[in-house]
């Protein structure tokens, strides 16, 4: 049996998000529930390590 995934969401993550808090609300409760019925990780593709530290370099996200 595959362990579903965990959201876990970094503090301000969405400070930036231009929505309603409406339309936040929604996007996060979509999510969850695509965790719940194992529809999350359909068409994911995994990063390459490459791929990973451009987006950290850009970001100025640490992975911990």
């Amino acid at each position: 049996m595959t362990k579903k995934p965990e959201l876990l969401f970094a503090p301000g993550c969405f400070d930036s998000f231009e929505g309603t808090q409406e339309e936040l609300d929604e996007m996060l409760a979509e999510l969850h529930t695509m965790v719940e019925n194992g529809t999350f990780m359909e068409g994911a593709e995994e990063l390459t390590e490459e791929e990973v530290a451009a987006y950290m370099g850009k970001s100025g996200n640490t992975l911990q």
